[in-house]
Order: C-alpha cells, then structure tokens, then sequence
C-alpha cells in the first residue's frame, strides 16, 4: 500500500480508494485492500492528516451488507450512483432508515452506528473520516462488540 503524490492515469475508484488530506491533497492509495495489516499501514500513513482526512471509495453491492460502522473522527457522506442503497442507523437504540435512489445523498453523522444495504445491484459512493473506524458483524439487527480498525490513539 502506498499513497501516490501525482497519478496522471485514471484512478478506478472501484479498486482505488483516494485519500483526501491536508491541504486540500488529493492522493490515490495503491494496493489498497481490506486486510487488517493494510489497514494499519494506511492509517499510519495518514495520522498527520488527523480527523480532517477522508476516503474517497465506489463500492458496488448486491444485498445486506455484512457489517455496521461508526466513525467518530467525523460525518460520512453516502452518494448512491446506481439502483437502491438504504441506510439503517442505530441512533439513541431506535432504528432510522434512509431509503436512497441514483443521485441522492445522506449524512451518517460522525459516532453513529449504520449498515447499508442494497436492493439488487447498486453502487455507491463513500466519502469517510479515514482514523478511528469501528467495525461490528452484523449478527441481528443492531450492532455488536467492537472489531474496529486503529483510531488516532491507536495508529502506529
């Protein structure tokens, strides 16, 4: 994993996550993965960026998705570009739903819990506080123990 300085190629935001940071940088993340240990490096790489700095990723889907988030560095911007995205957040133990069509938005606002789900193939656009992301399997229909990825506290 590495961020990219100045990419001149088109970026697939589909296998390519950019990282928007300080200074209004705008950085692509090469080999960019899920993996808990690529996780850590990209955290690492950009702390300095603090809860200003956010993720950029299309992620396309079909059906529940497998896990809730949170992200208490700051509000997650949701874009669906394609098809039907509904977004179910956990506010204060009562269950919000945000059904969404091509073009419309919503704002996951920053430490609550949500889970986005699609109705057949759709895709969607995420812009996301890139430090303190939690994770938790989505065993029911509320969040359950943390599984998380590294928060400011926590970046090596």
């Amino acid at each position: 994993m590495r961020l990219v300085n100045h990419e001149r190629d088109a970026t697939d935001l589909r296998t390519t996550p950019v990282h928007l940071g300080l200074g209004s940088r705008a950085r692509p993340v090469e080999g960019f993965t899920w993996d808990p240990e690529v996780l850590r490096a990209y955290s690492a790489a950009v702390a300095a960026d603090g809860a200003e700095g956010r993720m950029v990723m299309i992620f396309d889907d079909d059906g529940l998705g497998d896990h809730w988030e949170s992200h208490p560095a700051g509000d997650e911007l949701v874009v669906c570009l394609t098809g039907s995205v509904t977004v179910t957040r956990d506010v204060d133990g009562a269950l919000d739903r945000v059904l969404l069509g091509p073009g419309e938005a919503t704002i996951n606002p920053a430490g609550v819990w949500h889970v986005v789900d699609t109705d057949g193939p759709a895709s969607l656009l995420a812009i996301t506080p890139t430090l303190g992301t939690d994770h938790r399997p989505r065993t029911g229909t509320r969040p359950t123990e943390r599984v998380g990825t590294p928060g400011p506290e926590e970046a090596p």
